[in-house]
């Protein structure tokens, strides 16, 4: 078991409402809980399937340097890059309209 933070933003409420099966919703959008590597796997899976064109973060607790773990799913000006072995989050800039 390990915990488990989730933000999401501009998902559909059918999403949400499947993160509050297995995660207690602290604000709007943000999901946290202690579940096993098995739930995260499936909370990640919903995610794939049902958050359509917004984006979601997930991270979790783990022992690597950092003491965590995160992955990303959707369009986001913050994006995962792998340094040296270290994920960072690289911002991407404002697109000009």
């Amino acid at each position: 078991m390990a915990m488990l933070v989730v933000v999401t933003e501009n998902v559909p409420s059918r999403l949400r409402g499947r993160l509050a099966v297995w995660l207690l919703e602290i604000r709007a959008g943000v999901y946290v809980g202690d579940v096993s590597s098995r739930i995260r796997e499936m909370v990640w899976e919903q995610v794939g399937k049902l958050a359509e064109e917004g984006n979601v973060a997930m991270a979790w607790a783990s022992n690597h340097e950092s003491g965590f773990e995160f992955q990303t799913y959707g369009d986001n000006r913050r994006v995962p890059i792998d340094h040296d072995g270290l994920r960072l989050v690289r911002f991407l800039p404002v697109a000009d309209n």
